[in-house]
């Protein structure tokens, strides 16, 4: 049965790399760079800070959490323990494979960018409850999909990175309200 998922997978993916052109390389080697999104970023801190004020605060440290919990799960435990070669270090697709970017570490099982993104995709759609919040899976499936194309993912790394993002997403959100509640009854109870 594994054998045949496994089958599946890399079928998917070497029919998704071969899907390409030219002029769209240099696009998604730069999408699934960090540099290019910290502007995005320090947009959600703002918006977070202007919609919870003080209690932002709160958020912010499940920021912090979230991506620990979200890459490291990934990074340093899935990874090291599955050891699946990443198809771009993978000697079956050296010739038939394309990778633009370089390869990265040699396992890629499961991506940490599924898994950030889809973690924080999460994370802020809980927050701030609101619909365009929910374009954040877009973005999310988008910088997911250029693992793929830039030949250092299999789709099924993409998956299991973004199941567990979106687990790490309800868990932290979840955890910090949680604490933020414990941490107000405390602060309210009188002694």
């Amino acid at each position: 049965m594994i054998e045949t998922v496994i089958s599946w997978d890399e079928s998917l993916f070497l029919w998704l790399n071969a899907q390409r052109t030219d002029w769209l390389d240099p696009v998604m080697n730069t999408l699934t760079g960090t540099a290019i999104w910290i502007p995005f970023y320090l947009l959600l801190v703002y918006l977070l800070i202007r919609q919870y004020r003080m209690e932002a605060v709160w958020y912010l440290a499940g920021i912090v959490g979230l991506i620990l919990l979200a890459d490291q799960f990934t990074s340093g435990f899935m990874k090291p323990y599955f050891e699946r070669l990443r198809p771009c270090h993978d000697p079956r697709w050296q010739d038939v494979i394309h990778n633009y970017s370089g390869c990265g570490g040699q396992y890629g099982f499961a991506s940490s960018h599924a898994s950030n993104t889809f973690a924080l995709a999460t994370y802020f759609w809980l927050v701030f409850r609101s619909n365009p919040a929910k374009w954040m899976f877009i973005w999310a499936g988008v910088i997911s999909y250029t693992r793929i194309y830039l030949g250092v993912h299999y789709p099924g790394d993409v998956l299991v990175g973004a199941i567990v993002g979106l687990f790490s997403g309800f868990l932290l959100y979840y955890l910090v309200g949680f604490v933020r509640n414990l941490r107000r009854d405390e602060a309210a109870s009188p002694n």
